[in-house]
């Protein structure tokens, strides 16, 4: 009889629970090694978990919509199947407490451990919290106060940039944590929460404050479907929330000629094809952001306090709209791929989000974001930063259109060019709209005198 543990795994280093979404299997139910398990959401990604052995799904720990934190024990899978026939049904049980996590082995690689004789889980460190302990009756902290200031590190540092104490919080984590969302929700709100300064020193006066948001309460009529937000909705609003209010939105926009690119695309998609590669536009905006990165250092970088970060790598984010929400999966080094090596980066990114297989890692770095949807018909839009990034570009429709050229006679003439709008939303804090229209006249040049020799 050998059973393997199924554990909440740690989806990145700054993730320190996740919310178990979906089951994909069911009390008894056979399962094969590395076949989808369960889904899970985080503050990062969304991802379909395996199972880390072959057998027979006998225990079930963790409900759906239950969060927990990481090495939590999710579930148990039997190997041996005489054994797992004789398991009891009842064997489901609601989520296991964190004691009983800590008594099974360490998680091996992947989020899972074979059950050995009874041991102590060695804990995991957490970075220790700036709020100040809070103290029970006897001025002692209790276990229940510590779990509360245990934040992840995202909710840490939201708390020290609005100066707000974590323990005054109400947290719908497990065991009371606070969640991203309860610390938004609070700087929302506007309640006034300062940071206990120490004995002797004069309070800080806190930062301003771009006003609380009012959700008004909407009443739906008879008829009308009332649907909560799903977690990956919640974090995409929550994020451009504080996008807009911490950036200083500007906008500008450039008309693009792609008949060069439409050109080259007739002539080198069927060879890209045959290497399984789409060569699609968005490569070519892509190869032509990653070259002019490097040379307009300011788009390519990050505000922190008072500072400017100008980042040595050139990562460039493509957003992927899914039937379920908006995911920006991270293209590494953009400016060191080929047109080639792009186009392939690009499909297999966008077909891992489509497919709930996108790494936290595959997710994160991003240094400059490019969003696409011209592909749905829009002419032009006004897409907001995503941070701590200072600059995003949006690409509207690609369409043959009238445009007035000039002959090398010097005479004016109306011919039908394949032509296309960009915009570039950016943070003015940092980025002056010279340095923004000098980037993006560079693109519009690059992408209208693309060289054949780069395909």
């Amino acid at each position: 009889m050998a059973r393997v543990d199924v554990l909440m795994p740690q989806m990145g280093e700054s993730i320190a629970e996740g919310t178990l979404s979906k089951w994909l299997k069911k009390l008894g139910d056979e399962v094969k090694r590395d076949e989808p398990l369960f889904e899970i959401s985080t503050d990062k990604v969304d991802a379909e978990i395996p199972a880390p052995n072959a057998g027979v799904l006998v225990e079930i720990k963790v409900q759906e919509g239950q969060t927990v934190p990481v090495q939590t024990l999710v579930a148990v899978i039997e190997t041996d199947k005489a054994a797992a026939t004789a398991a009891p049904a009842a064997a489901a049980s609601p989520a296991a407490p964190p004691v009983a996590a800590a008594q099974r082995a360490p998680a091996a690689p992947g989020g899972t451990a074979v059950s050995p004789p009874p041991q102590t889980l060695p804990s995991r460190p957490l970075p220790p919290s700036p709020a100040p302990a809070v103290r029970g009756g006897d001025g002692a902290e209790t276990a229940e106060e510590r779990l509360r200031r245990k934040s992840t590190p995202l909710v840490r540092k939201i708390a020290a940039e609005h100066q707000v104490d974590i323990s005054t919080i109400p947290g719908t984590g497990f065991a009371g944590r606070v969640t991203k969302q309860d610390i938004l929700g609070a700087i929302e709100r506007g309640v006034s929460m300062p940071v206990p300064t120490p004995a002797g020193t004069a309070p800080r006066s806190p930062l301003p404050s771009a006003g609380p948001v009012v959700h008004p309460v909407v009443e739906p009529w008879p008829g009308d479907r009332v649907e909560p937000f799903s977690k990956i909705r919640k974090i995409t609003a929550d994020h451009m929330i504080m996008s807009r209010r911490t950036s200083a939105h500007v906008t500008s926009f450039f008309e693009i000629d792609y008949s060069r690119v439409a050109e080259l695309r007739r002539k080198h998609k069927a060879a890209y094809a045959e290497r399984g590669v789409n060569l699609t536009y968005l490569a070519f905006i892509a190869k032509g952001c990653g070259e002019n990165l490097r040379k307009h250092p300011v788009v390519n970088a990050a505000v922190s306090g008072d500072n400017i970060i100008y980042r040595r790598d050139v990562n460039i984010g493509i957003a992927v709209a899914l039937d379920w929400g908006l995911i920006v999966p991270v293209v590494k080094r953009a400016d060191e791929l080929s047109l080639s090596g792009l186009a392939r980066a690009i499909n297999e990114l966008g077909e891992r989000a489509r497919t709930k297989k996108l790494s936290p890692d595959e997710i994160q770095r991003g240094t400059f974001t490019i969003t696409n949807p011209g592909v749905f018909g829009s002419f032009a839009g006004a897409p907001i930063i995503n941070q701590p990034q200072v600059a995003i570009l949006g690409v509207g429709a690609i369409e043959k259109r009238p445009k007035v050229v000039t002959l090398p006679d010097g005479t004016d003439t109306i011919a039908i060019r394949t032509m296309g709008m960009i915009s570039m939303s950016y943070d003015h804090r940092v980025v002056d709209g010279a340095d923004a229209d000098r980037f993006l006249a560079d693109l519009k040049r690059a992408l209208e005198d693309f060289p054949e020799g780069a395909i």
